[in-house]
């Protein structure tokens, strides 16, 4: 029987992963040390959007209303350049719920191991285990005051099971009575269907020149700002119960989204889109800040999703494992700023791609490994859910398209794509063929940068799943759904 199917590590994870632990030995330990003694250990909050790139007015968006979340990152950091490893949620999940590439864990499959039990490789774990050990208490809340009239989601969606609860709360009010808390509130709001209430005004907001600037479009895009809204206001629901139950001056609160932007170009593929999110971690005034950490400040770091877990393992004094691919932000041991950024891509429900990308402060780098297969590949999910999927191919065929939306409906892929993000931060210009000789150098660079990050993270992308179990969106027993219980669809 194939090692996976029997829930252990591959064996190229298994050699990757040893490779890891000789790296961390060979090299002073990596701690942010334990709290003074009588320190106070700060909680944890952690606020994940679903399908949310940073379309917040604080960081320049117009149409759309986030007053607590601007107030939020007028008092904490937030970051500029801070990405996710996949540009689909339970890949994503997988990968900063374990400080782990999800391709290093064989966990980069969307909705993939839902009922073979794969397990995690040895010595990988959830952060929620770490923090256990750590004295944490953890929560997954769906449970809030009557009056605030909505639940939280409960999502986990990771590509691997798991040995018992992996969260021991859900319900807001005890967490006053277990502390220190490491707890999530996971909202669906920008998820599609998008059903906030409408706000922005379609006329006025900005369309992406790879999208029809057709009526559609603006009120899908008007939708989408709209949702943004409505999580704001729940947002500011919890933020306020955290101060009314006096805990505000002790817990740090993150906010972000598990991957880019619910859109056609956004979700699934590793354009910037896809992959940029929101992130801002404020820290409470009760508790004095990490090394590095200054309130109200833009930190313009590449940071990856991934980076969080040996961060807050650092807050709340534990060592970072051996091997946690993670870098820690702050503190007395923070680690060297990213030179890269990396993201990847494979088989999002039944359509099966493998794309692999990397960027620097300037340039983005995709690789496509199946190139003979078009961008709108079919997808049930996709053709159900974004009306500009369809749209796309409606003004297509009565060639209404500009190029660089046609480059959107084409039978093909480029095999490389390379774009100057700072003179085309749409990415519709394909620097690849330029003859210009500093972009031939720059896709020589980040070619091999990608190449050495493949190969030293034992990319599992490598294998493919087999035929069968990937158009089966990654069931592998007959009646098997990988969908249920992973949230909204």
């Amino acid at each position: 029987m194939d090692a996976r199917r029997r829930g252990e590590a591959s064996p190229g994870i298994a050699v990757m992963y040893r490779s890891l632990i000789f790296i961390a030995a060979a090299t002073p330990l990596v701690a942010c040390g334990s709290p003074a003694p009588g320190a106070e250990r700060p909680n944890i909050l952690w606020l994940v959007a679903e399908d949310l790139g940073p379309e917040l007015a604080c960081y320049g968006t117009g149409q759309v209303s986030t007053p607590n979340l601007d107030r939020l990152a007028a008092r904490g950091v937030r970051f500029a350049r801070a990405y996710t490893t996949a540009p689909v949620c339970s890949a994503s999940r997988s990968a900063f719920m374990t400080g782990m590439y999800q391709t290093t864990i064989g966990a980069h499959n969307h909705r993939s191991h839902r009922d073979d039990g794969y397990r995690l490789p040895g010595g990988v774990r959830l952060i929620t285990d770490r923090m256990r050990e750590a004295g944490y208490v953890t929560a997954n809340i769906r449970r809030f005051p009557a009056a605030f009239g909505f639940v939280g989601s409960g999502k986990t969606d990771w590509n691997f099971a798991t040995d018992g609860a992996p969260f021991d709360l859900d319900r807001w009010d005890d967490l006053k009575g277990h502390r220190p808390f490491f707890a999530q509130v996971n909202f669906q709001e920008t998820h599609r269907p998008f059903r906030a209430p409408g706000r922005a005004d379609p006329a006025r907001v900005a369309i992406p020149p790879y999208y029809p600037d057709h009526p559609e479009t603006r009120r899908d895009w008007a939708q989408y700002l709209d949702s943004a809204s409505e999580l704001d206001r729940k947002v500011g629901l919890v933020l306020g119960q955290l101060e009314a139950d006096g805990l505000a001056d002790t817990t740090i609160v993150v906010f972000m989204g598990d991957h880019g932007q619910a859109h056609v170009r956004g979700k699934q593929f590793c354009y910037e889109e896809g992959l940029h999110i929101p992130l801002i971690i404020a820290w409470p005034p009760g508790i004095p800040a990490p090394a590095g950490l200054r309130p109200g400040s833009v930190d313009d770091r590449l940071v990856e999703a991934i980076d969080l877990a040996p961060t807050f393992l650092a807050f709340a004094g534990r060592p970072k494992p051996e091997g946690m691919q993670g870098r820690i932000l702050f503190g007395d041991h923070a680690e060297p700023a990213r030179e890269f950024a990396f993201g990847a891509r494979d088989r999002c429900d039944e359509t099966v791609f493998r794309l692999r990308t990397v960027r620097d402060r300037r340039y983005r780098y995709i690789r496509n490994f199946t190139p003979d297969r078009p961008f709108l590949q079919p997808n049930q999910y996709k053709e159900r859910s974004y009306p500009v999927w369809n749209l796309l191919k409606e003004l297509d065929a009565k060639n209404q398209l500009t190029t660089a939306q046609k480059a959107l409906t084409a039978a093909t892929m480029p095999p490389e794509e390379l774009y100057d993000l700072e003179s085309d931060p749409h990415e519709v210009r394909n620097l690849a063929e330029s003859d210009d000789p500093d972009h031939r150098a720059v896709l020589k660079r980040l070619r091999e940068a990608l190449a050495r990050w493949i190969e030293a993270t034992d990319d599992q992308g490598r294998l493919p799943e087999p035929a069968g179990v990937a158009a089966a969106m990654g069931a592998t027993r007959p009646g098997s759904n990988p969908n249920a219980g992973s949230g909204p669809r």
